[in-house]
């Protein structure tokens, strides 16, 4: 569905972040990209989606096709027309807009003008955004303002969804329940997720497959039983030792250095 061939992205025309970016995202599956900050995988998701200009970036080299049409020149608008949507990080909601006018502001793309059914499906995901549909989004908490997000991105029909960081800033149990509902959007509406985290755990037990990406481009990947039983994974990533015992911050501080799969 999705193909990154060897993309190039530079900023400013001098700062070089995405240097020979490789990966596919099958349709239907979710897949997960995995990488520590600075690695480059939010401006991976901003060439997908056509955001790179506002920031000053492109795409100098290699190519991004979506069903087997070149996007990495089109603009947003089109991008968002031919179903990939992204939720950004930090969840960048419409906070003077109540939750469900949110969720309307979605479907702006729809040629439909009765959302009803939409609305209800993703209520049935989002049973607390129903509870507070009349709510101000501003005076949402943290993990409904994501789910919001999230909800948002269900009512334009994406057939691509760009999620970028969802665990972040939320509380264990609300990330918990957040990715369990990912996983059912992908099973029950067959939604295909292009998954980027830092949380490894959490993403290799939802992602169909999944890439490690440092420094702009990818270093590993393959099946998450498979990247689970990598050592380096284990030890960069899950924070265990190769005996299965969790590593101190002293420990693994110095990782980069001695990361093999660079060496």
């Amino acid at each position: 569905m999705l193909t990154l061939n060897n993309i190039e992205v530079i900023y400013n025309e001098v700062i070089l972040v995405l240097k020979g970016m490789s990966l596919q995202v099958p349709e239907g599956k979710i897949v997960g990209l995995l990488g520590s900050n600075g690695a480059g995988k939010s401006t991976t998701l901003k060439a997908i989606s056509g955001l790179l200009k506002p920031e000053d970036g492109e795409v100098t080299d290699g190519s991004i096709k979506f069903m087997g049409e070149a996007i990495h020149h089109k603009d947003a608008a089109e991008i968002v027309r031919m179903g990939i949507f992204q939720v950004m990080e930090g969840r960048r909601v419409f906070e003077h807009l109540t939750a469900e006018e949110n969720l309307l502001a979605g479907g702006y793309t729809r040629r439909e003008r009765d959302l009803s059914s939409d609305l209800e499906m993703v209520y049935s995901y989002f049973p607390r955004l129903k509870e507070r549909r009349h709510q101000t989004a501003g005076y949402l908490s943290g993990g409904e303002q994501q789910m919001l997000a999230i909800g948002r991105a269900l009512m334009a029909q994406p057939r691509l969804m760009l999620l970028d960081e969802p665990s972040l800033g939320l509380a264990p149990m609300l990330v918990l329940e957040i990715f369990g509902i990912i996983k059912r959007i992908n099973q029950e509406q067959g939604t295909t997720i292009l998954l980027v985290e830092q949380n490894a755990n959490l993403t290799l037990g939802v992602a169909d497959y999944a890439y490690i990406m440092e420094n702009g481009r990818i270093v590993l990947e393959g099946y998450p039983e498979d990247l689970r039983q990598n050592a380096d994974v284990r030890e960069f990533y899950l924070g265990l030792t190769e005996v299965g015992q969790r590593k101190s911050y002293r420990d693994v501080k110095h990782y980069k250095r001695r990361k093999r799969w660079l060496s």
